[in-house]
C-alpha cells in the first residue's frame, strides 16, 4: 500500500499526472512557443491556428496541471498519415512523457482508419530513433542532407515507418 501512496504523492507533488487531449486553438502560442524552443526553424503561432483548424490534421497538446508541456502534431491522407512533429518541453524530458504521448497520438490515428504512420527524423538524433523504435517504427528509407543546421550544415534523415492494426 505504501508504495501506492509514495507514487501517488510524488506525483501530486511533481503537478499531477500528464494528460494527452485534443490541442486547441487557444494552445497555438504556447505550441509554437514548444515548438521554437526544440527545433532550428520553429513554427509560428499563425502556422499552428492553420494546423488546428485543418480537418485532416490531428493534434494533440500534453498536458501538466495547467501548463502544456508538449505536442504532436500529424497530417492525415486516406489511410496513411505523417508526424509532422512531436515535443516534450526540456525540461521535462526523460520521464516517459514522449512514449505516452505518442502511443496516444498513435491510438487516436489508428482511431481515424489510419493504417500506416511515416516520419522523419534527424539520423544522429539517437533520443528521438529511440523513442520511435521502442513505439514499434522501423527504418525504411534515408535522405542524403535532409535537414540545414543553423551554421549551415547539412543532415542526414531517416524515414520510419509503422503499421497501425
Amino acid at each position: 500500500m505504501m508504495d501506492h501512496m509514495s507514487s501517488w504523492f510524488t506525483e501530486w507533488w511533481r503537478g499531477g499526472t500528464a494528460v494527452v487531449e485534443a490541442a486547441t486553438q487557444r494552445d497555438a502560442a504556447r505550441l509554437a512557443q514548444l515548438h521554437g524552443a526544440s527545433f532550428h526553424r520553429g513554427w509560428g503561432e499563425t502556422e499552428f491556428e492553420i494546423m488546428l483548424a485543418e480537418r485532416n490534421t490531428l493534434v494533440h497538446r500534453l498536458r501538466l496541471g495547467r501548463k502544456i508541456i508538449g505536442f504532436a502534431v500529424s497530417r492525415m491522407a486516406a489511410d496513411e498519415a505523417e508526424i509532422l512533429s512531436i515535443a516534450v518541453a526540456a525540461d521535462q524530458r526523460g520521464r516517459g512523457l514522449s512514449r505516452n504521448l505518442l502511443l496516444t497520438h498513435l491510438g487516436h490515428l489508428a482511431g481515424r482508419g489510419v493504417r500506416a504512420v511515416f516520419l522523419e527524423v534527424e539520423e544522429n538524433n539517437q533520443p528521438a530513433r529511440r523513442l520511435y523504435e521502442r513505439a514499434g517504427f522501423a527504418v525504411v528509407g534515408r535522405r542524403e542532407r535532409y535537414y540545414r543546421e543553423a551554421d549551415g550544415e547539412q543532415l542526414n534523415a531517416v524515414l520510419m515507418r509503422r503499421d497501425l492494426s
